[in-house]
């Protein structure tokens, strides 16, 4: 068997079995991203004899019995946007193209403790704040299953890294549907925990009330394995919450019999290309199959959710970005006169234009007069579409439903139209602003050979369901 096949979890069986070497298993990755990043560019940055040093490392304490987990010795590529001691973090900004933090942030610790073992850093839409990949400063990421088509965002360098076998596994960060809309694209799996359950600590933040980070992975074992990883209650960050239910391998049951999955009909009015909702219906049959009690019901508010988010996402985003000035770190403009010009011309040439567009935007609907006309709505309506979940998961164990509306555009298509772009996120954004977790899981591929995918969205705190439908569904889709 090819190393590169493995699983993240079979992989660090392998190792601590004896079968293969962790710096062998970062070799092959290292080989397979000379092979492909030149089409795919998932990563950013890549530290190859940090890499190299930190699996033989790895591999001295996996022989002395010091780490036996799940992803002792598993390579790992970490979202651009997440601080990695010592190493570049740009978030795909050319106003942080200089920027080496000294610390880390709390999920990166959590992987390293546990043995895994950093590549690099992952290309993403700047500052989280795009669908597509295509916001970066350091070029597009192309979509492994067709180099035309984009592999989705803001989190789409992880989702490629992991569907071209450039890492056996990745994090990502999810404001809006940044993990699975990405996983959605690319073929993968990709989960977005309960709000406060992976610390946001080194998360360098876009919108704070929403942003969450959470695995990339090849299937759902090792997406559960690295969730039960990186939850960890941490007193660093005043939103994180201190669970004892993180034992979500726990979870990988092959049973859904008596689980009662709610489908809402709004997700499947205008708008939804067919064969995504063909697709997405037939993974529904399969559960069914299984045992599980599937209905359709309607989720009110959906029209709501992409106005509300972008109205809290684009005011967080613009208060979050303020202390990008040229001041303390990062670039800053070459020629100026006084403070105040150097201010100006360090942001105009430091941000993209997508990142303009949402602090402009931000910055109108906090501004005095506005401010209860947009962003107060705004805050009023989510608290509207939480109480719809919360009606929902009355009745219903899991919602299940589409990640996006088609399969990943091509490149340059949602550019040139931004409201489109946003539009693309009408299924995955709710959660966010609900709170809730949700996972994408590939459940079949459309006539161009591009992977759809399947979205499971739980109440707060109910991974171990996702995980349980979600295990399930993978375990039975070839059987049906």
């Amino acid at each position: 068997m090819d190393i590169l096949e493995y699983s993240a979890v079979a992989l660090s069986a392998a190792i601590r079995e004896g079968k293969l070497t962790a710096t062998e298993a970062m070799e092959a990755v290292l080989a397979r991203i000379d092979e492909k990043e030149k089409d795919i560019n998932a990563y950013v940055t890549i530290d190859r004899e940090q890499a190299l040093r930190a699996a033989a490392s790895a591999q001295e304490r996996i022989e002395k019995g010091e780490l036996t987990g799940a992803l002792a010795g598993v390579p790992v590529a970490i979202k651009d946007n997440m601080c990695t001691e010592g190493m570049l973090t740009t978030c795909s900004s050319k106003i942080l193209e200089n920027f080496v933090p000294t610390f880390s942030a709390e999920a990166v610790i959590n992987l390293e403790k546990a043995g895994a073992v950093i590549i690099g850093k992952t290309n993403m839409d700047e500052f989280a704040m795009g669908s597509t990949t295509e916001t970066s400063a350091y070029g597009v990421t192309r979509n492994p299953w067709n180099t035309d088509h984009v592999p989705g965002g803001s989190s789409g360098g992880s989702a490629a890294a992991v569907a071209a076998g450039e890492c056996f596994f990745a994090l990502g960060s999810d404001t809006g549907g940044s993990i699975r809309q990405p996983a959605s694209f690319c073929g993968v799996v990709g989960l977005k925990p309960t709000y406060g359950t992976v610390s946001r600590y080194g998360l360098v933040a876009y919108g704070s009330s929403l942003d969450q980070i959470g695995p990339l992975t090849k299937n759902v074992a090792d997406c559960a394995a690295v969730l039960e990883v990186i939850a960890s209650h941490d007193m660093k960050d005043s939103t994180s919450i201190n669970r004892n239910d993180t034992d979500f391998t726990a979870a990988l049951v092959n049973d859904v019999k008596g689980m009662k999955i709610g489908i809402p009909r709004d997700y499947f009015g205008e708008g939804i290309d067919a064969e995504v909702k063909n697709a997405v219906l037939a993974a529904a049959e399969t559960l069914a199959a299984q045992g599980a009690v599937v209905e359709e019901f309607d989720l009110s508010l959906v029209e709501y959710a992409i106005p509300t988010y972008y109205t809290i996402a684009a005011a967080e985003a613009s208060s979050n970005l303020e202390r990008f000035d040229g001041i303390k770190y990062g670039y800053r403009a070459e020629a100026f006169e006084g403070l105040h010009d150097m201010y100006k011309k360090t942001r105009s040439e430091g941000f993209g234009a997508e990142v303009k567009r949402r602090i402009m935007l931000g910055s109108f609907v906090l501004s005095s007069g506005y401010y209860d006309a947009y962003y107060l709505k705004a805050l009023k309506v989510k608290a509207m579409i939480k109480k719809a979940f919360d009606d929902a998961f009355a009745r219903y164990d899991l919602i299940l439903g589409p990640v996006a509306p088609t399969t990943a555009p091509k490149l340059g298509e949602s550019l040139s139209d931004p409201l489109k772009m946003y539009l693309g996120d009408i299924y995955t954004i709710s959660v966010n602003l609900a709170g809730l977790p949700a996972i994408s899981l590939p459940c079949g591929k459309d006539s161009r050979g591009l992977p759809v995918g399947l979205q499971l969205i739980a109440d707060s705190f109910q991974e171990k369901k996702l995980i349980q439908a979600a295990y399930t569904y993978e375990q039975n889709e070839k059987k049906i």
